[in-house]
């Protein structure tokens, strides 16, 4: 357990500065084809997905590189969250994260949790404090504890856990483009080099279609 937190977390910072790529793009360099393809969740559009967890510093700072990189995606491309639980406060956060899709939250409460983390310094540790914390950002506590402990949470939990594995993931943040490629930030070179492979594999699913 210890050497998978780790992994997932000393991604070093120097990359988040590195330069455009000086090389093409291409598998078993900046990106993995994963052996066994995993199902989309929306067939026909060409799926981004994104694995991270509130506590990764890395995540964190890949907000600012990715948000605005999203609000650009064409309608034929479907960007999804998943949160990565390996267990602890990874599964903790990942119940908060599920449970806040659930209740269809805007996207500056997701943005809040992590400010709350990273610059307050909050754990957010249990239902209550998250219900604290939230009633903040004008989130129902009640409302807030029913979902976050409802089947129906507790189901895409499961998912979650069970697409991270099919992934076959190591490390956040990490992408998979249309079930089939992943790659991360150490992998590409840096924040915006990823966003660069992923643009380059969007391009390669619509061309496949």
């Amino acid at each position: 357990m210890r050497n998978l937190i780790l992994s997932a977390t000393l991604v070093t910072a120097s990359l988040f500065g590195l330069s455009a790529h000086a090389e093409p793009i291409e598998a078993g360099k900046q990106y993995v084809e994963l052996s066994k393809p995993v199902a989309v969740s929306k067939p026909g559009k060409i799926e981004v997905v994104e694995l991270f967890w509130y506590g990764c510093g890395h995540c964190y700072k890949f907000e600012s590189t990715l948000n605005p990189w999203i609000e650009t995606l064409p309608e034929d491309v479907n960007f999804v969250r998943i949160p990565a639980m390996f267990g602890g406060m990874w599964n903790v956060h990942g119940q908060l994260f599920i449970t806040l899709e659930a209740m269809k939250v805007e996207h500056k409460v997701h943005a809040a949790v992590f400010d709350a983390i990273h610059v307050q310094a909050k754990k957010l540790a249990t239902p209550e404090e998250m219900a604290d914390f939230l009633a903040a950002e004008g989130i129902d506590k009640d409302a807030f504890l029913k979902t976050y402990n409802s089947f129906g949470v507790k189901s895409q939990l499961e998912k979650a856990k069970k697409l991270a594995m099919a992934y076959q993931i190591t490390a956040v943040p990490v992408m998979i483009v249309g079930g089939k490629y992943r790659f991360d930030i150490s992998s590409s070179g840096g924040p915006q080099q990823a966003l660069q492979v992923a643009d380059h594999l969007i391009a390669k699913e619509r061309a496949a279609q």
